[in-house]
C-alpha cells in the first residue's frame, strides 16, 4: 500500500469513527445502522465492514475511544496536584460529571455493559480511569493516609460506588440533581477511606 493510499485509508476510517461516534452517543447502538453511519461519513457499507469488520466492532473502537478520553480528562485535571487526597476528590469529581455527559453517557454507560459484556466493559474501565484511581490510592497508601491499608481493594471498592452512582444518575429523571446528590455521596465514601495528614506543630524557640 502505498503512502498516500494508506493516509487515505487511515482518512476514511478516522472520519467513520467520528460519525459513528456522533450518533451513538445521540441515539444507542440498536437503533443505528451501519448504512446511517456510512452515508454520514461519505464512504460505502462494504468500507466500514473493511475498516471495523461489524457493527460491534465500531462499537469497541467507539467504546475504547470514549473510555481514553475519561481517563484523559482526569489526568487533565490532577496533573498539577500535589496532594493525592486532593487528586482523589478531584479525579473522582471529574470522572462522574465527564461521565454521565452526553457525548459519554450513552456510549460508556448505557450501551457500554450491554455490547461489550459487563467483564469485558468492567476491563476498559479498569484500564483507564480505574488506572488512575488505583495509582492515586497507592500514593495514599505510601504515605500512610489510607485508611484500609488495601489500595487494591479500596480502588474496586470506590470504582463500584462510582459506576454504580454513574449508572444510578444517567437513568435518573432528574439527572442534574441527581449528579449532586452522587458527588455528595462520593466525598462521604472518601472521607471514610482516606486518613487526614498529620497536625502540623507549631516550631519551638
Amino acid at each position: 500500500m502505498g503512502r498516500s493510499t494508506k493516509q487515505q485509508s487511515l482518512e476514511t476510517a478516522a472520519a467513520i469513527l467520528t460519525h459513528a461516534r456522533e450518533r451513538f452517543a445521540a441515539s444507542s447502538f440498536a437503533a443505528v445502522s451501519l448504512e446511517e453511519i456510512a452515508r454520514a461519513a461519505g464512504v460505502t457499507r462494504g468500507a466500514v465492514y473493511h475498516h471495523f469488520g461489524s457493527s460491534e466492532g465500531l462499537f469497541v473502537r467507539v467504546h475504547e475511544q470514549a473510555q481514553g478520553d475519561l481517563a484523559a480528562a482526569i489526568a487533565h485535571e490532577t496533573a498539577d496536584l500535589d496532594d493525592p487526597e486532593r487528586s482523589l476528590r478531584s479525579g473522582s469529581r471529574v470522572f462522574m460529571r465527564t461521565v454521565v455527559s452526553p457525548s459519554l453517557r450513552q456510549i460508556v454507560l448505557v450501551d457500554g455493559p450491554a455490547v461489550l459484556g459487563w467483564a469485558r466493559w468492567r476491563d476498559a474501565d479498569a484500564q483507564n480511569s480505574g488506572a488512575h484511581l488505583t495509582e492515586v490510592l497507592e500514593e495514599l497508601h505510601d504515605a500512610g493516609r489510607l485508611q484500609s491499608r488495601d489500595p487494591e481493594a479500596t480502588s474496586a471498592l470506590l470504582s463500584g460506588a462510582m459506576n454504580e452512582l454513574a449508572l444510578w444518575v444517567a437513568h435518573h429523571p432528574a439527572p442534574a440533581d441527581a449528579l449532586e446528590r452522587a458527588l455528595a455521596a462520593i466525598e462521604l465514601a472518601i472521607d471514610g477511606e482516606v486518613v487526614p495528614p498529620p497536625a502540623r506543630t507549631a516550631p519551638t524557640n
